[in-house]
């Protein structure tokens, strides 16, 4: 079975810029591992876009989010990576989540939600204590506007509180990083399979 994955950076940094990514580094061995799986998955660094303010799908002229929408309901996956900024998912990360609440009012023939059938993963890097939380804060979201929570569907690390080591200056990705993402990729795919194979039954005839 061939499965698609959207990968959503939200670095407050742009794809181009000369400072690494920690966060991206992390997606990348996440996307890596669901490519051993056969997952073909493409990364979108949101901070590149020009995501207008709102919770519709499309908030008018020069909105990049309309596009962004389209690869999400096309991929299978969906897998949101983030930074801990003040103990909370960045600012575009929360751009993305708002805008995706357009999906509650969002449904397909059967009357299901657009993103029924889809699951979701996350990723989280900082430099402080925060990283459950800021998990708990994106999965809630998500599974609010429709998607499925896979078991252990999280990898992240946490550096020390104030410190100034950051996931891309590691020398290697720690054991306990390798497990969850391991974790994450398998039971991600395999629940993706299982959806895509039986999707949740319609909410009206």
């Amino acid at each position: 079975m061939s499965l698609k994955a959207i990968a959503l950076n939200a670095t407050l940094k742009s794809s181009t810029s000369e400072e690494p990514s920690s966060t991206g580094s992390l997606l990348d061995l996440i996307v890596q591992e669901l490519g051993t799986l056969g997952v073909q998955t493409e990364t979108v660094w949101l901070a590149d876009h020009d995501i207008k303010p709102g919770v519709s799908s499309d908030e008018g002229e020069g909105d990049a989010w309309p596009a962004i929408r389209k690869k999400i309901l096309a991929a299978d996956i969906l897998l949101v990576g983030t930074p801990i900024w003040l103990g909370q998912p960045s600012s575009v990360c929360k751009r993305a989540l708002e805008r995706m609440d357009a999906f509650l009012e969002e449904t397909d023939a059967q009357g299901r939600m657009v993103s029924y059938g889809k699951v979701a993963a996350v990723a989280v890097v900082g430099n402080e204590d925060g990283a459950h939380h800021v998990s708990a804060e994106i999965f809630q979201a998500l599974n609010d506007v429709g998607f499925t929570i896979p078991a252990n569907a999280v990898a992240y690390w946490v550096g020390e509180a104030m410190g100034s080591t950051n996931f891309v200056d590691l020398d290697e990705t720690p054991d306990a990083v390798k497990t969850m993402i391991s974790m994450l990729a398998r039971n991600t795919v395999h629940l993706a399979g299982l959806l895509k194979n039986s999707q949740y039954p319609a909410s009206k005839e």
